[in-house]
Formats: C-alpha cells, structure tokens, sequence
C-alpha cells in the first residue's frame, strides 16, 4: 500500500558521521533504488499517492545538486544512501536554482535541466515523498539571466528581455523539454506559479503593477498594487512575495480570488541595504535576505513583520524558520547562529571555510547554506566538500562529504 506520511513525523536523521569519503559514482538515469508496483498489481495498491517510474519513501529524500563552472563538473549528492552520481558536464555556468525538484544550470546558451530525482507531494494532512531516477533532461533557450519558477503543473522561464515562456511541467517529468508556450507582455522580475495561476509585475502607467492570468495566459482581475523597483520573490504557505523599494508585497489566494498586502520596512532603507534575494526553507513563512553586508533581514511573513539582525560581514545566510536559529555564514569563514527574536549569537562552528570569496547573489557561484527539516548544508567550493550541520544541536558538524569536485554551485532538491 502507498505510504501516508503525517505531518508530525520527523524527516530522516543521519547517523553522526564526521566524514564520509564518496568514492562511490553511478551513471546518469539509474538509481538501485527505484522501483514500481510489479504489473497486475491490485487497483487498490496503486490508485491513491502512486506515480509511474517512482518509488514512495516513509522520508525526504533529499539530494543535492552541484557543479563547478570552471570545469563543468557536475554531480548529484543522495544524501540518503551517500552516493556521487555524476552527470552531464556544463560549463561556464552562471547559477543555479531550483523548484524543489529539477535544477536549472543557467549558461549564456540557454538552461540546462536536470531532475533530481527525488521530490515531495503536499496533501495538506499528510504529504508523500518519492525518489526516481536523476538524469539530464535537456536545454531550454535563453540567457544567463533567466529566471525560472515552477509549480507542480507549470514551469515559467523569464528572460532577461523580460518575456516569459511557460513549459508543462509533466514534459520535464518525463525527460523531455516539450514545446513552450509564450506570454505575453513583458515583466519586471520572474513570472510565479502559484495556486493553479500565474503571478507577476508589470510596468503600466509609470508604476509596477501585480497581474494575474491563468495557466494558458489569459490574463484575470488582479489585486490593486503596486510594487516600486522590485527585487527578489519567494513562494510561501501564506503567498507569494515580492521585494519591493519599501518592503515586501504579499499576495495571497482564497478561493480564485487574489489579495494584496504590503509588508513595509517601517522605516527608510537605502537601496544597497534592501533585501534582494530571499533565502528560505521550503515551506517556512520565515525568509531571510542579505542587508547589505553587514547585516541580515528576517522576514516573518505570519507576523507580518521585518527583523534586522546586525551580524558583522555576512557572506550567505538561512533559516529553517519556527524557533530555529538563524543560519549565518561569515568572513571568518565559521557558520554562526543567532536567536532571530532578540539579535544575539547562541553558537558558532570551527572555521569550516579555508577560502571565504564575496556574498554571493541570486543563484550565483560561492558558498551558500541550504536547509531541509532537520539539517543545513554549507559548500565549500576551495576545499571541495560539502558540510552537513545539524542546527538543531548547537551547529554541530554531523557529516562531512568529500568530493571529487569544486561545489562553487549547490541546491537541494527533494522538497
């Protein structure tokens, strides 16, 4: 029988490992681990939660995705069975994001798609996590500065020319690209999925407006709201958000209909100390957001409320948001947490980093922190290794994988 997973089961808890050396690697689209219900199986055992070509898990199956543009070097991490599988070489890469699922390697050329093969289901009560095979899917045309968000039905690439071009997302689960379909107009900033739409801003009339369409581009009534200068966005359970000049712009679904909430700093913010870029985990309302680099936003979307946490130099930063820490990579190159209510330190790591580079931007190459459930991961691109901190035990240091790769570019992917 399919597995329901209740929300109050802890994700997965790896063993206390200080290092594990990965010398293992597998070829592109396998996975020892993957099966399906066996043919003539019982209508019973594959009609609720059941997905061809994947196999259902009692935990997240969280893997990682890295490469070094220098070289093109690209690997997937399974952080579950420890295991390198190495892909498609793509150099030259620029950034790398993700959705949760696939990771997209931008390049002047285009984007590069890979599926990482492990991803979860939300039914609200219960959610299920699967795993499948990891493996390239192809290129989608544009540029270095595309901007791609996707949903579980659609997947939207915004260019620098600011036009976007909508993919099925069912296409990319099958391995393949599939045929785009173009919106139209042009947006300042990404075009978002969410709640079976498409959210986005657009210059009208001198100022940045939120529209709204369907998923086949036909545009809705939308919320009256402006967002001036906008940068950054992230999906969270309440919404979706946008950083604008004078806070973050939260729109909000109930029932087909859409709302707009503005979220202000509560006081003047020079333009280089606004938040920029959002650091969250996926589905926390809790966001972080270099101020400056000097200094740390917390966003707390349930309050509603902007939280400026001073730090010293800062060169990423995240947070798993409901109590936890404040994750925070510094010059000294030591990872530092810091209670988010009241501002002060509450622990720190060793030095981790040898070689500590600038903060890093939107999806650019450097050291960035990614947090799941219960563990963080900071890479390490001059040492070529990839920390896995346990932020819930006072930083401590639980794995240590070794790679035979610089991981200047790193997501994780199973959310």
């Amino acid at each position: 029988m399919p597995l329901l997973v209740r929300r109050n089961v802890t994700a997965w808890g790896p063993t206390a490992l200080t290092s594990l050396a990965l010398l293992a690697t597998s070829c592109v689209g396998q996975d020892d681990n993957v099966s399906a219900p066996k043919a003539g199986s019982s209508a019973s055992a594959t009609s609720h939660g059941y997905i061809e070509g994947a196999q259902e898990a009692a935990e997240q199956q969280s893997r990682l995705l890295l490469n070094d543009p220098a070289t093109g070097a690209t690997r997937a991490l399974d952080l579950i069975t420890g295991k390198v599988h190495e892909m498609s070489p793509i150099a030259d890469a620029s950034g790398l994001t993700t959705d949760g699922r696939f990771g997209y390697l931008h390049t002047a050329g285009g984007t590069r798609i890979f599926d990482g093969g492990a991803w979860t289901v939300d039914h609200g009560d219960h959610v299920h996590y699967y795993r499948a095979a990891i493996r390239d899917v192809g290129r989608v045309p544009g540029d270095a500065g595309a901007r791609v968000r996707g949903d579980a039905a659609v997947t939207a690439v915004t260019g620098e020319d600011n036009r976007a071009a909508i993919y099925h997302r069912a296409e990319l689960e099958k391995g393949e690209v599939g045929n785009p379909r173009a919106l139209p107009g042009t947006y300042a900033g990404a075009v978002m999925p969410y709640a079976e739409h498409l959210l986005a801003l657009t210059d009208e009339d001198g100022s940045t407006k939120v529209v709204v369409h369907d998923r086949e581009g036909k545009r809705l009534a939308s919320p009256d709201a402006e967002c001036e200068a906008p940068r950054g966005d992230a999906v969270t359970r309440r919404g979706v958000v946008f950083g604008c000049a004078d806070g973050a712009l939260l729109i909000s679904e109930d029932d087909g209909g859409f709302a707009a909430e503005k979220i202000p700093y509560g006081a003047e913010v020079p333009a280089e100390e606004r938040a920029s870029h959002f650091r969250h985990r996926a589905g926390s309302d809790t966001l972080t957001a270099l101020a400056a680099d000097r200094a740390v936003w917390v966003l707390d979307v349930l309050e509603r409320t902007w939280t400026r946490v001073k730090t010293g130099p800062v060169v990423a930063v995240n947070t798993a948001g409901e109590g936890s820490p404040l994750l925070v990579l510094q010059d000294d190159g030591a990872l530092h947490g810091y209670d988010i209510t009241t501002g002060k330190e509450v622990s720190e790591t060793k030095r981790l980093l040898t070689d500590v580079p600038e903060a890093r931007t939107d999806g650019a190459a450097g050291p960035a922190i990614e947090v799941d459930r219960s563990r963080a991961y900071l890479n390490d691109p001059a040492g070529s290794r990839v920390y896995e901190i346990d932020y819930n035990d006072n930083l401590r240091v639980a794995r240590t994988f070794d790679l035979d790769m610089k991981p200047a570019l790193m997501v994780e992917t199973g959310r």
